[in-house]
């Protein structure tokens, strides 16, 4: 009995020990850093109290005037670097890239293969993928792909006057309308199908699409568990895509596949591109269904808030408004009155207003990387990073720093003009992130969100009501910035 006891003691010590050790790193550093609590260091709260933009813009405010290249932060036992720095985001996203290619997420291609995308994996696997994917997403391809998007945008339009006119005092959550367009543009140019979101909200493709992104398979620390620990979580053969999702994606896919190969179906959209490449031995089946998948779940929340937050925005701005239709109407004259890939490219403003959507809404919040081999920042050995220590950029904190963006609650599209945005450091807008890892979709992701902004303010003026929210709530639960409770705007039919 006594020796249990002892045994007890002892691994009760060494336990406390390592935690203490663990969690006193940055302390002995000397690196500034917010004090952690065990077992979730500073993400206590994560997904149900506060957004991660919650807890990484607080510490960035405190430690940006400090004059270090980076801060300390803990995410359960793991001391992870905070940018602080915008010459060290350049070097880490761009100018150092070879050093801090990696993501370090979980991916395990056997045990979950919706796992094994361009946005989770690493290393070589990455790199092979990203060069064969890299033509799919050229602007060639998008201009392939305009009448597929332009069509859903088309019916956009028509359902948003329907749902104006049904509703009570014309309300509409645009939010909720733009993901059913959202899943319907995925649908159309990533897998060939009609998928009536617009019509039918209960669709089971958007349903999934919704589900993909914002429902945990695992509670909170199970998952922070998997991420930060993911050599230990495959060896275990976890899984972090929920089984029905996975099925439900797996089995469109591969029906989708035999029927275009049996039938020698060609069509102009994302999986043709896929088929392809498998054909040609570049991807293998299973390959080609995450980056199918991914697609989707990419596509979908981003875009749909990113438009969403852009019509709140001109709500509260009609004026705004008034010049987009004239930039608008000016560019149908010069193409013949024709909405075109062309005509799109005319849309110098409406460039601005997305940019500043992105700049005030980054959809994701900072952008993670992880450090292959020692190094140094700033030529000051005092702050260096090791080998295998996650470094986090934290996008919002930075978009929304007045010193950088004056004024940073206020929606300015003139902020990227050219000769304000020579004005700015390079790093100081990072919606896409940048540099080789940059996000490979960024082209496809503007367009879809130009043409839902085009079809709706040709027809419709948007304006704040009673439901609007004076500041927009995000959802806590999702990693990406999304609104909790929809956004509410007032639709009336223009009259030409």
């Amino acid at each position: 009995m006594l020796d249990l006891l002892a045994l007890l003691f002892i691994t009760m010590s060494l336990g406390l020990w390592y935690v203490r050790i663990k969690m006193t790193y940055w302390v002995r550093r000397r690196i500034c850093h917010e004090h952690p609590s065990f077992p979730m260091g500073n993400m206590q709260g994560l997904r149900t109290q506060r957004h991660i933009k919650d807890i990484l813009t607080p510490m960035y405010e405190a430690f940006k005037d400090c004059g270090d290249p980076f801060a300390g932060m803990y995410i359960l036992l793991r001391p992870v670097v905070l940018v602080l720095d915008l010459e060290l985001a350049k070097h880490v996203l761009i100018r150092d890239f070879p050093n801090f290619e990696d993501r370090g997420l979980y991916h395990n291609e056997q045990a979950d293969p919706l796992t094994g995308h361009l946005f989770r994996l690493d290393g070589a696997k990455w790199r092979a993928l990203r060069q064969k994917m890299t033509p799919a997403f050229s602007s060639g391809r998008m201009k392939y792909m305009f009448p597929n998007i332009c069509a859903v945008g088309a019916e956009l339009a028509t359902v948003c006057g329907e749902l104006a006119e049904n509703s009570i005092c014309n309300i509409v959550d645009v939010s909720e309308l733009i993901s059913r367009y959202t899943s319907d543009v995925i649908g159309s140019c990533a897998f060939g199908l009609d998928c009536n979101g617009l019509r039918n909200p209960q669709a089971e493709f958007v349903l999934m699409g919704r589900r993909a992104f914002r429902q945990q398979r695992h509670g909170q620390l199970v998952t922070a568990l998997i991420e930060n620990l993911p050599n230990w979580a495959r060896r275990l053969h976890m899984r972090i895509v929920h089984q029905d999702i996975s099925d439900f994606y797996t089995r469109i896919v591969r029906d989708i596949v035999k029927q275009r190969e049996e039938q020698r179906i060609v069509k102009n959209d994302f999986m043709h591109l896929l088929i392809e490449m498998k054909r040609r031995g570049e991807i293998t089946m299973q390959e080609l269904t995450a980056q199918a998948f991914v697609f989707f779940i990419a596509g979908f929340d981003t875009s749909a808030s990113t438009t969403a937050f852009a019509l709140y925005e001109l709500a509260k701005q009609p004026q705004l408004q008034l010049m987009l239709r004239a930039e608008m109407e000016l560019a149908l004259e010069q193409h013949d009155n024709e909405f075109n890939y062309d005509t799109m490219q005319e849309l110098r403003y409406m460039e601005l207003v997305i940019a500043e959507t992105l700049r005030k809404y980054p959809i994701l919040p900072q952008l993670t990387r992880t450090s292959a081999h020692y190094y140094i920042a700033k030529n000051d050995h005092h702050f260096y990073i090791e080998p295998g220590q996650m470094v986090q950029i934290p996008i919002y904190a930075i978009q929304n720093d007045p010193d950088i963006y004056p004024e940073p609650h206020k929606f300015i599209p003139e902020r990227f003009l050219a000769h304000q945005m020579s004005q700015r450091p390079t790093a100081s807008w990072l919606p896409f992130g940048d540099g080789p890892r940059n996000c490979i979709g960024m082209r496809f992701g503007k367009m879809q969100t130009t043409i839902a902004l085009f079809q709706l303010l040709r027809q419709f003026q948007f304006s704040v009501c009673a439901r609007t929210e004076s500041k927009i709530q995000f959802d806590k639960n999702n990693l990406l910035l999304s609104p909790a409770n929809g956004i509410y705007l007032k639709v009336e039919k223009l009259h030409k």
